[in-house]
């Protein structure tokens, strides 16, 4: 497995199972600079929201990285406010803009907002069909947001984007998406850092010669998990994606799958206001 390798979504799409998030990150040098070494560094796929306000920066840094647009794969996604028919279509052409592209591999509805995600959902398989977008999906979807989706959709989403990590690893939802052809990514992988300091991912990681985040993001891809771990740091976006020379073991998986508490870092999509 390298950093190019990738997962096949099920309308046939590849999509990098690694790549770089950039959630707080800030517009300008800073989303543009991230962006470019990560490209630069053998990254494919990035990962960003209208909501991070730092799509402009980012669509800086694609075209600083030099490398063809089709070798990449560009994600964002609907923000709430905007989500509904028209306004997903508007909001859809404001993202395309501020990237200064010409389409998006995969777009998102961000939160499944009640009575609003079936309309968003409608516009979403509108881009699709128009060809704007290579593939769509959904974040932060529940089970019952999914079924309730499905009953109602033309196009099954490709990938539902959730926050996933050893302290929560939400095996009910994985594997209803697996049944539904629906690929897992990981947001917030490594729990905003808190994970780092974990005594047992910190033993597994010496033993490996591996960095706790390390152990993490190859814990994902053996779950075959997307994961899009943000850093604006060149050394450690290098270091993030050296995970592609070992294979943890079948027990060493399970003692990370064991430190589930059902514990988030951000909001429960049964209970946001945003």
């Amino acid at each position: 497995m390298s950093l190019q390798e990738a997962a096949t979504l099920h309308n046939g799409v590849k999509m990098p199972w690694f790549g770089l998030g950039v959630y707080k990150v800030k517009d300008g040098s800073e989303a543009s600079e991230s962006v470019r070494i990560a490209i630069q560094n053998g990254y494919r796929s990035i990962d960003t929201a209208a909501i991070y306000k730092n799509e402009e920066g980012v669509g800086q840094g694609i075209k600083e990285s030099g490398i063809p647009r089709e070798e990449l794969f560009i994600t964002s996604k609907v923000w709430n406010a905007d989500q509904g028919y028209e306004s997903t279509l508007a909001a859809f052409d404001q993202s395309l803009k501020r990237l200064e592209l010409d389409y998006l591999d995969l777009y998102l509805i961000h939160w499944p907002v009640e009575g609003k995600f079936i309309e968003t959902w409608k516009a979403l398989e509108k881009l699709y069909k128009d060809g704007k977008v290579k593939a769509v999906g959904v974040s932060n979807f529940h089970i019952h947001h999914l079924r309730d989706l499905l009953k109602e959709a033309e196009i099954k989403p490709m990938v539902n984007q959730i926050e996933f990590h050893p302290h929560l690893t939400q095996v009910e939802l994985k594997q209803f998406c697996e049944s539904e052809g629906i690929q897992v990514e990981a947001w917030s992988p490594l729990k905003q850092g808190e994970l780092l300091e974990d005594e047992t991912i910190k033993e597994i990681a010496e033993s490996y010669r591996k960095s706790p985040a390390q152990i993490i993001l190859r814990w994902d891809l053996q779950q075959k998990v997307i994961t899009i771990p943000k850093s604006i740091k060149e050394y450690r976006i290098i270091a993030n994606a050296d995970i592609f020379d070992f294979e943890l073991t079948n027990e060493d998986m399970d003692r990370i799958n064991a430190l589930n508490k059902d514990e988030r870092c951000g909001p429960d999509p049964d209970n946001f206001d945003f």
